[in-house]
């Protein structure tokens, strides 16, 4: 298959030039029931864009990567087409399958606004919203439910612990799965006992215990962690019925190859494959109303290192999918891996603020108001215009 010309010009005038979000209606206007969700998965470590939605019609890309490089479409372990000179992994079937569907679009060189190869400081500027590196104890997910304002929504963590993107003023749920805490457990009682008058604790041990009940009703208390389709068939029935999340946040980790990449993302990408699949199996009909964004802290080197691993980057790739998005191509600009437009001779440069899709995404999807965006959920971002306009 001859690699189609990718470069900067044909992705400007091509679909990424209009960008919209299909959905159900204004946040305000619906009843519990027939809300929009929203899951937001958050690849720990770095996930490599360059390998995830690899830019086969680039004619630097296998020079660059040598080794790592995905073959284009049609050969051996070659990438799934998605059009534009791009391909996707060929672990993600399911997910090549929603974009058959019209239902997975994808930004190919996002970043944050702040350039920094830390994990650790880079993941708190990714869940914390801001333009900077600084101390925020809240997260843009938490502001956003805050923001929604008289329809309240109800916010869910899967994992050990909360993680900062839901860390805020709004109160949230948590659920890690295997943890098995029964409201009828000793500690669980004496735990409600010593709480029962702390305005702060109290609520949020009766919380975790609702959600805990909630999941072992539905058969999900012994659900293991590596096992990402029951998972995300967990997490779905945590989603659905009058009481289910709204907005979900989910920890992926395990992203940061620095060494034989190539088998560590076959094992990774399968497990976002199948997380996903069981999201949608199991949210049934709620899958037209439900938007998932796969976001990392930062990508990888655009050059392979002498272990067949990648090290620290700058952009990479942002998935969308999920029954509301409207059909459409590739999320703002490449900016293509020619000689002299790599960021500081070795990564992928960015040409979107990472901020940009998650206001788009909480604007569109969710229904909250653009001047809240600006001023509430992040408040030093005014001049960074959503890319998600208009609904259908």
């Amino acid at each position: 298959m001859t690699p189609i010309a990718l470069n900067r010009r044909a992705l400007l005038g091509g679909a990424a030039a209009g960008i919209s979000l299909a959905f159900a209606g204004r946040v305000s206007a619906l009843s519990p029931a027939a809300r929009p969700k929203l899951v937001v998965l958050i690849a720990r470590g770095a996930m490599d864009g360059l390998s995830v939605t690899p830019p086969y019609g680039d004619a630097d890309y296998v020079p660059l990567r040598g080794g790592l490089a995905v073959p284009p479409p049609g050969q051996p372990d070659g990438a799934l087409p998605l059009g534009d000179g791009f391909g996707l992994h060929p672990a993600l079937t399911g997910l090549h399958d929603l974009y058959g569907q019209g239902q997975l679009r994808f930004a190919p060189a996002v970043a944050l606004p702040v350039r920094i190869r830390s994990h650790f400081e880079a993941q708190d500027v990714l869940e914390n919203g801001a333009a900077t590196l600084r101390r925020q104890e809240d997260g843009w997910l938490n502001r956003a439910i805050v923001a929604a304002g008289g329809q309240p929504l109800k916010g869910l963590s899967i994992g050990a612990q909360t993680p900062l993107i839901l860390r805020g003023n709004a109160a949230v749920s948590s659920w890690s799965p295997g943890g098995q805490v029964r409201p009828d457990d000793r500690l669980a009682l004496r735990l409600q006992d010593l709480y029962a008058d702390d305005p702060l604790l109290g609520p949020n041990l009766m919380r975790g215990l609702a959600t805990e009940a909630q999941a072992e009703a539905s058969g999900d208390g012994s659900v293991r962690r590596n096992d990402a389709r029951a998972l995300g068939a967990a997490v779905a029935r945590l989603m659905t019925g009058p009481e289910g999340a709204d907005i979900v946040a989910v920890s992926l980790d395990g992203w940061d190859t620095h060494a034989g990449q190539k088998a560590q993302l076959q094992t990774r990408l399968t497990g976002l494959d199948q997380l996903t699949a069981g999201l949608m199996t199991g949210l049934g009909d709620d899958w037209r109303r439900t938007l998932v964004v796969v976001a990392t802290e930062f990508g990888r080197t655009a050059r392979a290192n002498g272990t067949q691993g990648t090290d620290h980057g700058t952009a990479s790739s942002l998935l969308l999918a999920g029954g509301a998005l409207k059909r459409g191509g590739p999320v703002g600009d490449w900016p293509t891996l020619a000689q002299g437009r790599l960021f500081e001779d070795r990564d992928l440069r960015p040409t979107l603020d990472i901020r940009s899709v998650f206001k788009g995404v909480l604007r569109d999807h969710m229904g909250i108001d653009r001047a809240a965006l600006d001023a509430r959920v992040f408040p030093d971002s005014a001049a960074e215009a959503p890319v998600m306009a208009g609904l259908a």
